[in-house]
């Protein structure tokens, strides 16, 4: 029984079956020590009415055949009736009765006081102890209510109450990391809608100056044909910058759910570059790839090749005219990978431990593209899907960014 699992229970029913067995004891001797009260008496009795009769000269046989008579032919009993002493007579008119009882009374009556005395002492200590328990988890559970999770109630023993008090606790650490999850949620909240306003007052601004020069020189075409462009550029931006917080988010708000399926990794990367080899070409930088072709990877096909071509952006910008971006693969038993990796400047060691976090720019990449999301958004997509992802770099050395998915048969 799970009531005996509580020290205290256990303690108090101790005790009470200590005080029982005592009493048990006590009643038993009690009941000897009356039963030989009881003997006495009737003795003594027995002494007086045969020293009674005697002095009336009635023979000694005769009184003796009358002590050890056990029942009565009637006579008796109407002799005692002529006399006054029947069943309803009061008991006060029997001095032996009147005896036997006060004895009784007096015997037994500190025995019941004791008993009583002991069972409730251990009722008011077991209480006691018990209330000083519900004190300690009221004060608890009111710095709960205050929001104050540094308190945690007593778990000691394994009885009902402990129980109790262990799931009060499960639950305020629920609250708590609740709590902390909506705190969290709210700085996140907060620090997104400034660092959307920072990313796009500067198009924003871009494209009312645009306008200004349009309306001021609608009279010619060139002026006209040029700011349209540069306002196309700043409008793709925005567009760009707004897709990439609206997925960011979705990621972090667990909006997504991936759809993992068997595909080959060379479709996978071309799917990834497809947009990205006019840009490449322009800028005349090379984009190769290496592997086998028959691998195939386990990941959800439109988020992961996202990913990769937003490293195969990051690895543009960071790569000077002439320079080399390769898409990597290979597959292990244990483990299947994909590096897109560059010959551009590299990372800076102040900057290694920062580059996944959101709207983050080096001083040493000021003058580049990017807002910086490319690399946030590529991390939350591949974790979103129980994967890894992972950068090795050295200044002057180029970059290296590894995608890692444990290999599914």
């Amino acid at each position: 029984m799970t009531l005996f699992r509580d020290k205290q229970n256990r303690w108090y029913l101790l005790a009470v079956s200590l005080l029982c067995v005592t009493l048990i004891g006590g009643f038993l001797l009690f009941c000897v020590g009356q039963a030989r009260a009881a003997q006495t008496m009737l003795l003594e009795r027995e002494q007086a009415i045969a020293g009674g009769l005697l002095e009336r000269d009635v023979p000694q046989e005769t009184i003796a055949a009358a002590l050890n008579n056990a029942s009565d032919n009637g006579l008796g009993r109407k002799l005692l009736e002529r006399i006054g002493r029947t069943e309803n007579t009061p008991g006060q008119l029997f001095p032996t009765l009147r005896t036997f009882e006060k004895n009784t009374v007096w015997n037994l009556l500190p025995g019941i006081v004791l008993c009583a005395a002991l069972l409730l002492c251990a009722a008011l200590l077991f209480l006691s102890r018990l209330d000083h328990r519900y004190r300690i988890a009221e004060q608890t559970v009111r710095s709960f209510a205050s929001g104050d999770f540094s308190f945690h109630l007593p778990r000691t023993g394994e009885g009902t109450l402990a129980r109790l008090f262990a799931a009060v606790d499960d639950l305020a650490c629920a609250l708590q990391a609740k709590g902390e999850t909506e705190h969290r949620t709210k700085e996140f909240l907060k620090n997104t809608i400034s660092d959307i306003s920072h990313q796009l007052k500067t198009p924003l601004a871009a494209l009312r100056m645009y306008h200004e020069i349009i309306e001021e020189e609608s009279g010619n075409p060139a002026v006209v044909t040029e700011f349209s462009q540069k306002t196309e550029t700043a409008l793709g931006r925005m567009e760009g910058l707004i897709q990439s917080l609206l997925k960011i988010t979705r990621l972090d708000a667990g909006g997504i759910v991936f759809e993992r399926k068997r595909i080959r990794v060379d479709a996978l990367v071309n799917r990834a570059m497809a947009e990205l080899k006019t840009r490449a070409e322009r800028e005349q930088k090379a984009l190769a790839v290496r592997g086998n072709p028959e691998d195939t990877f386990f990941c959800d096909p439109e988020w992961t090749s996202e990913a990769v071509g937003n490293l195969i952006k990051n690895a543009l910008d960071h790569t000077s005219p002439g320079g080399r971006i390769v898409i990597a693969w290979e597959h292990s038993p244990a483990v299947s990978r994909i590096t897109v990796s560059d010959d551009g400047c590299g990372i800076a060691a102040e900057d290694i431990h920062h580059i996944f976090k959101r709207f983050y720019r080096s001083r040493h990449s000021l003058d580049r593209q990017g807002v910086g999301l490319g690399l946030p958004l590529a991390k939350a997509m591949i974790e979103g899907q129980g994967g890894v992802l992972t950068v090795r770099s050295a200044p002057g050395e180029g970059a290296a960014f590894t995608i890692s998915f444990l290999t599914e048969v």
